[in-house]
Order: C-alpha cells, then sequence, then structure tokens
C-alpha cells in the first residue's frame, strides 16, 4: 500500500475523536442521537480545523447500521464506503470549481432520487466561492430538500456566503486548537505512527501550525523526512534581538544571513511578525493559550525590553512590507526599509513618536526619583544674580565662573530661586522660557532679551512677554487688558492712555509722516500687513485706518499694540487707532472730496430701435443663406 500522509491516516472517524471542537461535536452528536438533524448544515472555521472531517462523520452516523450515542460504529458497510469514498449516500463537491448556475442545477437535479442508506448527504465545500445565480438557484431546494436529503456547507470565509443562504442553515463554527491540546495530540500521533520526535520537534510543529490540526501533521512529515528542524527554526531570534535594541547594522546583518541560508525573504517577514505579535501579547498582559509555551519563554525577555508604541511600529511596518512585496521588483527591499524605520523611529510629531518618547521619559523620570540618576530635590548651590540686565535669567554662567567685578547684587533684590538640576522637569521649563525669550523678528517685536532689565533689578516680571513695551516708545504704553474679539459689522477700537493732548496733523500730513516715519519703524510683519492701508480720518487722538477687506483687518488686529506705540513715538501724543475696513469707514471731507472729483463712468450709447429693419423671410432657409455665402459649397447630410 502506497504511505498516506499522517493527517489522512489519523483523520478522526468518530466525533470523539476529534480535537478542540467540543461545542461542535456536541450539537451534531446530539442530534444524531435525538433525531433531530437539520435539514442544512453551515460549518465555517479556518484551514485544516475539521469542517470536512465533521461533515462526513455526519453522513456515516446518519446511514450507519447500528449508532451507538451519536456515533458511527465504524464496522458496518455503510461506514465503511464513507471511508474508502465509494459511497453513494455521500455526495461532495468543491464549489471552487463547479461554481456556476449550471454545476448546482445539475445537482439539484438528483437531489429527489434514492440512494442505499437512509439519509443522502450533500457536501458544498468552499461555499462562499459559487456565483450569484447558483447561490440563487440553491436557495429553493436549501430551504425544503426532500426529507431524505441534508446539505452540509463549508467554508473558511463565512462572511462572503450570503445572507440568505446562511438564514436557510444552522452556523456552527470551528475554531483553532490551542497549542498544549495540539502538543498532546501530536505526541499520542508521534507514539501511534512510531516517530521518533522529542519536545523540540512538537514545539517547532506546534508553532508552524498556528492552531491547524492538518497544518500541524504536514509539518511533522515534513520534520520526520528531513530528519530533524530545518535552517528556518529559530531564524529571526537574532532579528528581533537587533530590532528590540535598536540597531539597524546589526538588523540587516541579521537578514542578510538568513537570506545567506536559502531562507525566503517573505518566509522571514512572516516569522518575523508572527514573533513580534507574541512580544506584544505578553508586553500588554495578554493570554497566549494558542501559542507555542516554548515561543512564549524566549519572548518573555524581549517583551520586557521592548515598548508597545515600538512593537506596533513594528508590526505595522513589517506587515505592509509584506503586502508591497507582492508587486516590488526586490522584495528584500521593502523588508530592509522597513527594518530600518523600525530601528530608527523618526523623531516626529506622529502619535507613536510621542508615546514612545513619553514613555522614555517616564522611565527617566522614575529612575531619578529612584536615586539611579541625578535627585531635582537638592540642587547644587549657584551665585546670587547680579543687577547686570544683559544676560537672561536662564542664560547666567555657572556657579564656578569668575564673577565680573561690577556683578554686585543689589541689597534690596530678593534672592531668586535656585536654578533647576540638569535633567529634571524644573531644567525643561526653563529651557522653554528661554526659547520664548529669543523670539525673531518675525514673530513678536519689540520684546527685549531679558525682561528684568527695565528696572535693573534682574528679576523676572510676573507679566507675560507680550505685555513688554513695543520698539520706538519712549514712553511705557498699556497694553490690552482683553483679547480682540472678531465682530463682523463693527470695528475694535485699539486704544491707549487717554490724555488730553490732540494731533494737529491732517489725514494727508499722517499718511505722509505714515510712510516716511512710522513705516520704517514697524517689523516685517506689521509693516507687510499695514502697507496695503491708510489713514482716512483724525479726530483728536482718534485716528481711523482703513484696509482692503475683513479679513485684513482682523489680521492687522493681532499687531495694533506695536503699531499703536511706533503712532505714539511719531506723533509725540498718545492716540486711539480704529481699523475699519475701506468702504464702511468715514470719510475725512479730503478724502470725500477726492471720491466727488473721480472719474464717472460712461452712460451706455441708446439705440434707436425704429432703425431695425426685419430679415427677409423669402430668401429661403439658414442653411440656403449659408450657400449663398460660400458659393460652390457642398451640403453634406448624414443618412
Amino acid at each position: 500500500m502506497a504511505y498516506q500522509s499522517l493527517y489522512r491516516r489519523f483523520r478522526p472517524g468518530r466525533f470523539d475523536q476529534m480535537i478542540g471542537q467540543d461545542h461542535v461535536v456536541r450539537a451534531l452528536r446530539n442530534a444524531a442521537r435525538d433525531d433531530k438533524v437539520a435539514h442544512a448544515y453551515l460549518l465555517s472555521g479556518p484551514r485544516g480545523t475539521g469542517k470536512t472531517t465533521a461533515a462526513r462523520i455526519l453522513a456515516k452516523v446518519l446511514n450507519c447500521e447500528n449508532p451507538i450515542d451519536g456515533e458511527p460504529c465504524d464496522q458496518c458497510e455503510s461506514c465503511e464506503s464513507i471511508d474508502k469514498g465509494r459511497s453513494f449516500d455521500l455526495h461532495e463537491l468543491d464549489a471552487a470549481s463547479h461554481n456556476k448556475v449550471d454545476d448546482i442545477r445539475d445537482l439539484l437535479s438528483k437531489v429527489a432520487l434514492g440512494t442505499p442508506g437512509r439519509t443522502k448527504v450533500y457536501l458544498l465545500d468552499e461555499v462562499h466561492m459559487l456565483t450569484s445565480g447558483a447561490e440563487n438557484a440553491l436557495l429553493k431546494t436549501l430551504e425544503e430538500p426532500p426529507d431524505h436529503v441534508v446539505f452540509v456547507l463549508a467554508t473558511t470565509e463565512p462572511h462572503k456566503v450570503v445572507e440568505t443562504v446562511r438564514s436557510r442553515t444552522q452556523h456552527l463554527e470551528l475554531a483553532l486548537v490551542d497549542a498544549e491540546t495540539l502538543a498532546a495530540h501530536l505526541r499520542w500521533v508521534a507514539s501511534e505512527a512510531e516517530l521518533d520526535v522529542d519536545d523540540e520537534v512538537i514545539e517547532y510543529v506546534v508553532e508552524a501550525a498556528r492552531g491547524s490540526v492538518r497544518d500541524a501533521l504536514s509539518a511533522m512529515d515534513r520534520v520526520v523526512a528531513a530528519g530533524g528542524i530545518g535552517v528556518d527554526a529559530g531564524a529571526d531570534e537574532d532579528l528581533v534581538e537587533a530590532l528590540v535594541s535598536g540597531d539597524s547594522g546589526a538588523a540587516m546583518a541579521a537578514l542578510d544571513a538568513s537570506i545567506g541560508r536559502g531562507l525566503d525573504v517573505r518566509v522571514i517577514g512572516e516569522g518575523l511578525i508572527s514573533t513580534l505579535r507574541t512580544i506584544f501579547l505578553l508586553a500588554i498582559g495578554a493570554p497566549t493559550p494558542r501559542i507555542d509555551p516554548g515561543l512564549v519563554e524566549r519572548c518573555g525577555d524581549w517583551s520586557g525590553r521592548y515598548r508597545p508604541a515600538r512593537i506596533t511600529a513594528a508590526l505595522e511596518l513589517v506587515g505592509v512590507a509584506l503586502i508591497d512585496m507582492r508587486q516590488s521588483p526586490d522584495p528584500r527591499i521593502d523588508l530592509e526599509v522597513a527594518l530600518v524605520r523600525a530601528t530608527r523611529p523618526p523623531e516626529g510629531s506622529g502619535a507613536v513618536e510621542m508615546l514612545d518618547r513619553i514613555e522614555l521619559l517616564e522611565e527617566q523620570v522614575a529612575a531619578l526619583a529612584s536615586g539611579d540618576g541625578v535627585s531635582t530635590s537638592t540642587p547644587p548651590p549657584t551665585e546670587k544674580p547680579t543687577a547686570d540686565a544683559s544676560k537672561s535669567p536662564v542664560d547666567k554662567p555657572p556657579s564656578d565662573a569668575p564673577k565680573p567685578p561690577s556683578a554686585k547684587p543689589s541689597s534690596d533684590s530678593p534672592a531668586p530661586a535656585p536654578p533647576p538640576a540638569p535633567g529634571g522637569p524644573a531644567a525643561a521649563r526653563a529651557r522653554l522660557q528661554q526659547a520664548k525669550s529669543k523670539v525673531s523678528d518675525d514673530d513678536e517685536v519689540g520684546v527685549p532679551a531679558d525682561p528684568g532689565a527695565a528696572d535693573g533689578s534682574g528679576e523676572v516680571p510676573s507679566a507675560p512677554i507680550e505685555e513688554a513695551p513695543s520698539v520706538g516708545a519712549t514712553e511705557p504704553v498699556e497694553s490690552i487688558s482683553e483679547p480682540l474679539a472678531p465682530v463682523a459689522d463693527e470695528p475694535i477700537t485699539e486704544q491707549a492712555d487717554s490724555t488730553d493732548a490732540s494731533i494737529t496733523m491732517t489725514v494727508d500730513q499722517l499718511n505722509q509722516t505714515w510712510t516716511d516715519s512710522v513705516m520704517s519703524t514697524l517689523s516685517n510683519k506689521a509693516r507687510a500687513r499695514y502697507q496695503a492701508g491708510r489713514f482716512i480720518a483724525a479726530d483728536g487722538t482718534k485716528l481711523t485706518f482703513a484696509l482692503p477687506n475683513e479679513i485684513h483687518r482682523r489680521r492687522c488686529e493681532e499687531i495694533a499694540d506695536e503699531v499703536i506705540g511706533a503712532l505714539t513715538t511719531v506723533v509725540g501724543a498718545p492716540c486711539t487707532l480704529t481699523l475699519t475696513v475701506d468702504e464702511d469707514a468715514p470719510r475725512s471731507p479730503d478724502s470725500q472730496r477726492a471720491a466727488s472729483t473721480a472719474v464717472q463712468p460712461q452712460a451706455e450709447e441708446e439705440i434707436d430701435l425704429s432703425g431695425l429693419v426685419d430679415a427677409k423671410t423669402d430668401d429661403g432657409s439658414f442653411l440656403d443663406q449659408v450657400t449663398k455665402v460660400f458659393p460652390g459649397a457642398e451640403v453634406v447630410q448624414d443618412e
């Protein structure tokens, strides 16, 4: 007799021989025992979990001459014929290759015919491959088959089976087998088949099967035929270690070594993503019942060193690389790029990068708090601040630097707090304050480098940076106490300190002064925004400035304080500034006169309708007129 593979030789012949599918076995066995078998079943589940086997056992017990408690006897002629594949009571149809309407019509034409046994069982494997017409042709018979007919539909993708078919069946879902149960079954098979395999082989086969019994027996066949585990076992350990350590060079070397041993790039990627998944489950504390205990033990150390944020990023990168390999001219490049990105995460603002950096900061803070790093509770002693206003408090020299002769602390200045310890949260806040003080000319203009230099005390004032005096101001000008609120129908007034002084310039003089003197003192941002406007009214200290549109006006409101300070310096008196849109602004007398002298549009020319002559109607149709204009032309009409 020819050699039979292990999965065919040890295919279960009874319900009690199936492993890992207790819920399905219990439902089918009880139905057969109590004579309550449904007219149609839908068995779904991953590959190699026992869908076809369950259907064959059901056909055996329904036609067995001596069934015992819902189980076939395996001794009668009917049971033996089904086991050997020559029974007329079991009809198997591969719906992947017989998926057309004619195939289903041929099947249905024979449904009513009798068979030697009590029940005729139709097994349609991969039923989700049926065409839409074939599914519709099956519906009526599937809903009300003859009394002696039972349909069993099997599929690995139940979501692709139409709802009208599923609703006419009892749906039973088979699941993958857990690692412990599968390992025990493999040891029993090895004992029955007299195979010399050790625990290392069993662990490797369980890991390769991933819960599929048929895949496990096929993998054991391969190991036995090869005389041991192949080169692919543990090939990704160096690769995983490189990912955990963040070493791109080691990852490239491990990948090259695996390829040099003859492994396909896709096989390497699949093994890597399987190991990364196990590490991820262990890192988040999820149960791993279907994963080999040996693999779980090996991944335990990696899960403690690999942060979940980086694991998820690596899983995504390797998964995308496996998809891209299908159409890539060189699949190795896709995996190499994924490994480099996984070992060198970019310093960006994405969610993964931010989580990774936050977790790293939390670990550093915990190390500082436990005394492994620099303590932030007892900062080192430092020199007292000097009255020199040229240095920012966050830019002071170290305590061991020589003190300049003129840098004596003021007697009435309070002693500032000592600088924060390097690496702590206070140091981060100090660096942030230092960054705020170094504002570019494009963002904030008129803020001195040291806010405390105004009074010479060296203290940092409590007011925010935005309240510092503007460039060119000879007197301190109060800033607005409330933020500007944009209003669609009314202009917002920026008001300085009220005073009795008034501005004696006319609008034309004010616009000339604005162009010659004020604009040159503004920052680049203020100059760019305000150059499109002009003054249209000046009433004492109240100035009205017109801008092209409402959007432009709102942008100019953001930096109105700087313009008020510059105007106060040039005109010599505090003033208020009203920003308005050009068409809604109150006009000064000069601007009104200029508007009245503007060129008026010319009126439209009047046409005397009495001079028009009607077209002649006796000269033929439009086509005749065109033919006359083009002598010798020939009219071609579509037939």
